[in-house]
């Protein structure tokens, strides 16, 4: 899941493809994914994971870093 998601966000987000992405960026405060760039993130989980993500659960603390957006769809898998 961590290499599916880091890559489609290196590909398809960022600005630059010099920028080595770890499970820890944050990609929101640090400007690396805009909020536009989240919508695709979103729509992209929802189809390559097979799930619909609520506009409930669009909050940061769901979408801050790779790790949280892991943990998100653990407990979504679990629910």
């Amino acid at each position: 899941m961590n290499e599916i998601l880091i890559k489609y966000i290196q590909e398809h987000l960022l600005s630059s493809s010099d920028i080595e992405l770890t499970s820890e960026d944050d990609l929101l405060g640090s400007g690396l994914v805009d909020s536009m760039g989240m919508v695709k993130l979103i729509a992209f989980i929802e189809q390559e994971f097979n799930l619909t993500v609520p506009p409930q659960d669009m909050v940061i603390e769901n979408f801050m870093t790779i790790s949280y957006i892991e943990n998100y769809l653990e407990q979504r898998k679990q629910a």
